[in-house]
């Protein structure tokens, strides 16, 4: 962020540097979680995301411990892409 002070009240800031932080917000999001994210990811229905999944072609952009499913969303995307 610019020289915005993190102690300023939302309602004192410009639109633009309202943006500016919302685009700051919105870029730190890096994973998605559960077949649900990776449906979200691919842009498909949670049975195609679990298909693709099991492929195993994402296997590098997914951590997955138990249930528990954690996806880099730059790197699925990037695998993706390559398939």
């Amino acid at each position: 962020m610019s020289n915005i002070d993190p102690q300023t009240p939302l309602w004192k800031l410009t639109v633009k540097e309202f943006l500016e932080v919302a685009r700051n917000i919105s870029s730190e999001k890096k994973y998605e979680y559960g077949l649900k994210g990776l449906a979200k990811i691919l842009g498909c229905s949670v049975s195609k995301a679990s298909e693709v999944k099991s492929s195993g072609i994402l296997n590098d952009a997914i951590i997955q411990n138990g249930n528990i499913i954690i996806i880099d969303k730059e790197k699925a995307l990037e695998l993706f892409g390559k398939k």
